[in-house]
């Protein structure tokens, strides 16, 4: 069976970075713009990191510009746009197309593109949930607020104290 693990991606730095390394985590999965209407979702996504990273959470960010163009920066202004607006510190991934041919093997798996049912993303800021295992447990459509999330979260999160 086919995990998050199993993949790697470029981060947003360049360097490769195997999923592996996230082994154990609750990860939050994110395509990300930053001339979006839900752009202001980072500080909701940092907050989660931030609150929760400590017991187990990561919140991993992949940059797309398949969306009405609204990531249309390099990745260096991709990361200094999300430093600088929102202090983000999770993992920021370089741009990535997240549907169609050249979509990202990660992305092709999340969103079933081999499989008989498919289901693309339909815009920035789609979430996928993925338990320590690696495997996907929910996604969230864009209008889905990072804070919305929490419940499912501490589900797979294990008990503080």
């Amino acid at each position: 069976m086919t995990t998050l693990y199993d993949f790697t991606a470029a981060r947003i730095d360049g360097s490769e970075q195997p999923l592996s390394a996230y082994t154990g985590q609750v990860t939050l999965v994110v395509n990300t713009a930053s001339e979006c209407g839900y752009t202001r979702q980072y500080a909701g996504l940092q907050d989660l990191q931030q609150g929760l990273g400590g017991r187990g959470l990561v919140v991993l960010g992949f940059p797309c510009n398949q969306f009405g163009g609204q990531e249309p920066g390099d990745e260096a202004e991709i990361e200094r746009f999300c430093r600088t607006r929102f202090e983000v510190d999770f993992p920021m991934f370089a741009k990535v197309e997240v549907n169609g041919p050249r979509a990202h093997p990660l992305w092709r798996w999340l969103t079933q593109a081999d499989s008989t049912h498919p289901h693309p993303v339909k815009w920035n800021f789609t979430k996928f949930l993925i338990d320590a295992k690696g495997r996907v447990v929910k996604r969230y459509e864009p209008a889905v607020e990072p804070h919305e999330l929490l419940e499912d979260i501490e589900a797979l999160l294990p008990r503080a104290g």
